[in-house]
């Protein structure tokens, strides 16, 4: 069946030569905007209302990583959390991640339909520090009609050590956040 996400990977595939890294060892790669990149991270046309959708489809939950081109703490979460295998392979099953450039040019169709550059919808979010991670409902339905940070189920900024990366994704996996806050979590579970 031909879907966005075949689209995608057939041209991703092309431009890149030939083969595209897929298996669960491949390593993160450097982009040619600067930017580390997990070779399972989500392809899209950018579309946040469909990649959460499409996302919810296949049982997992959406989330977009904001990096920025040179940010150590970025490098630091693919080259050391997300090279971790049991850290991988938990994000990988679970969740859906959309890579943005906080300063980012490429156009981004919000869940409202309001189309804006990287920078634009970063600053509509008010996206200030990298990496920051959001995570979004499961369900793309009445989004559009909130405020921008009230879309957002759970918001982290900066660098958080491995353990604490994992118990993120734990906890919004587990949505845990219906019954309190990541910090009372994060303390409960140490």
């Amino acid at each position: 069946m031909l879907s966005r996400r075949s689209v995608l990977a057939s041209i991703a595939t092309t431009a890149l030569g030939g083969s595209l890294p897929r298996d669960a060892t491949a390593e993160a790669f450097l982009t040619e905007d600067g930017l580390y990149r997990q070779p399972w991270f989500l392809e899209s046309f950018l579309e946040l209302g469909p990649d959460l959708d499409e996302a919810t489809g296949r049982g997992k939950r959406f989330a977009v990583m904001w990096e920025l081109k040179g940010c150590p703490y970025c490098k630091e979460t693919h080259l050391v959390n997300l090279a971790k295998p049991e850290i991988e392979a938990f994000v990988k099953e679970r969740f859906e991640i959309l890579q943005l450039n906080i300063i980012g040019s490429r156009e981004v169709t919000d869940f409202d339909g309001e189309k804006l550059s990287e920078k634009r919808i970063a600053e509509k979010y008010g996206i200030r520090f990298t990496p920051t991670f959001q995570f979004f409902s499961d369900q793309s339905m009445g989004l559009a009609g909130k405020k921008p940070r009230d879309r957002e189920v759970v918001r982290t900024q900066g660098y958080l050590q491995p353990q604490d990366f994992l118990k993120l994704f734990t906890f919004v996996a587990e949505k845990a956040y219906e019954r309190g806050s990541l910090r009372d979590y994060l303390r409960s579970s140490n």
